[in-house]
This record gives C-alpha cells, structure tokens and sequence, in this order.
C-alpha cells in the first residue's frame, strides 16, 4: 500500500538541496563543472519523489543522502581543488593537494552503502548478514567505477577542459585512491551504521511496500 504520511525528511532534503543548488550556481567557478558536478542530484531528487508512494526510505537514509547532494554542490560551487574547508586542511597538514574530492569519495562509498543494504533488505529481501555486506560492498565499488568511466569520457569528449571536473592535481594514481576510498567508506558504513540502520528499518511504516 502506498504511504500516506508526510515524507518529512524528503520534503527537508528538497528544501536544503534546492537552496544549496541556488547557492552553489549563482557564480560558480567554471559553469560546466558545476553542472557536471550536481548533476547526480538532480537526477536523483525527482526518483526519490516519483517512486516515494511504493517506497520510501529511512530518515537515516534520506539524511545521508543530504549530505551527499552538499558535498557534490560545494564541489561544484569551487570544483574540488578550490573548496576553502579542503584548502584549509591541506594547510593544516602539509599536505601536497587539497583533499576534498578525496572526502567526496569516500561518501560515494558510505553514503551509497545504506542506502544500497536499504534496498537489499527492503525491496530484495536479502537479510543483513555476510551476503549482504558483500553485495553492498560490491555495488559502491561498481558505482565509484561507473563514476571513473564517466570521468575518462569526460576527459576523452571534453580534453582539457575536463580537468577541473576530474580533478585529479597532477596525481597519477587519483583513480585508484578514489575507489579505494568509496571502498574504506562502504566498509566504514557498514560497521558502524549497520546498528542504527536496522533499527531504523524495523521502525519504519510496514505499510510500505516495495518496488
């Protein structure tokens, strides 16, 4: 059955992702980038609203979600190698680049991973557990690589123009490092949301149905 109650933490994931994207693209550092950059959340907020009467996630899924649409706009806002926050802890810890595509990629691994076991437990009924945990992980890296392709044929379409959408500040192995760290950041979810998750999946609305 569908749900009838007021999807709370998607109406405030709506609200705080539209003003953000307003934000980030008044004067963005390169127009292009920006929009490459945002581009996952507008795809994904209009799924998120048309599929929300046969499924509905977890607050804990939505907030997380949230969060991952914020880093891809600031990102996008500055392209990677510019954001302030990255720049400052570069400073802080004499470090060679800023690292803040490098936080990005590792919420592309702990953000996905709940909302992936999410839908392994929900909609496919495949219980938490060791084959669980493996499908997760196995998914957050096929979407880090999936993200890579993209940005190879990025840089094939666009040449050099696609270097401040890649990212990459002269690092040869940046690729490795980035599904490494979608890598870290799935194991990372999984051991310590996996808790919370499930509890917050058992509370949720069993009138929800799945896809």
């Amino acid at each position: 059955m569908p749900t009838t109650e007021r999807p709370m933490p998607l109406i405030v994931l709506t609200v705080v992702w539209l003003v953000a994207l307003l934000a980030s693209g008044i004067a963005p550092y390169d127009r292009l980038t920006w929009f490459m950059e945002v581009a996952p959340a507008l795809i994904v907020l209009p799924v998120l609203w048309a599929t929300r009467q046969r499924f509905e996630f977890t607050a804990l899924a939505y907030w997380l979600i949230m969060i991952h649409g914020l880093i891809l706009m600031l990102g996008g806002a500055y392209t990677y190698a510019r954001v302030p926050l990255g720049e400052w802890v570069q400073e802080w810890f004499q470090l060679s680049r800023n690292p803040y595509d490098k936080l990005g990629h590792f919420a592309q691994g702990f953000i996905p991973a709940i909302v992936a076991r999410e839908l392994l437990i929900r909609v496919f009924g495949i219980p938490a557990g060791k084959l669980n945990a493996f499908l997760v992980i196995a998914i957050c890296l096929a979407v880090s690589a999936v993200y890579e392709l993209i940005e190879w044929w990025a840089a094939l379409a666009m040449g050099q123009g696609a270097d401040e959408f890649l990212g990459t500040q002269g690092d040869q192995w940046d690729t490795q490092s980035d599904i490494f760290l979608a890598l870290v950041g799935a194991m990372f979810a999984l051991l310590f949301l996996s808790g919370s998750h499930s509890r917050a999946m058992a509370s949720c609305d069993s009138s929800h149905s799945p896809l």
